[in-house]
């Protein structure tokens, strides 16, 4: 029962940071210090889209999921629903740099968008 909380457990903290990878950059608008882990963490999620890598939560996961007994995702809530999204059916090669692409183009556009005022206002003053 506990490794498979801590499965679900890990399962969730993945789905957050991919959002955090995709996202996270919005963040700065309220908090710009959130750039210092923004960036590291959306550079690492491009990678891993671009490379073909697994991220290191997944083996986590997968292990956790083995030493409770169980062999793959049937049942669970966070298993139906969260899963579909962190491991889409159809991830190829070629749907992987299409997402890497995806983290970069957005990043790129909420940091012009934050830093963009900022640098305009230096400018003009």
């Amino acid at each position: 029962m506990l490794f498979r909380i801590a499965a679900d457990a890990v399962l969730l903290v993945h789905l957050a940071f991919v959002i955090f990878v995709v996202l996270g950059g919005l963040l700065a608008w309220r908090w710009p210090w959130v750039i210092l882990a923004h960036l590291p963490a959306a550079i690492w999620g491009a990678l891993i889209e671009f490379q073909g890598w697994i991220c290191p939560l997944t083996p986590l996961e997968q292990n956790f999921l083995h030493a409770a007994g169980e062999q793959g995702y049937a049942g669970s809530f966070v298993e139906h629903y969260v899963l579909p999204v962190i491991y889409p059916a159809q991830l190829t090669r070629s749907v992987q740099i299409v997402l890497g692409v995806i983290v970069v183009l957005v990043n790129v556009v909420i940091y012009a968008a934050v830093f963009y005022p900022k640098i305009r206002d230096r400018i003009t003053a």
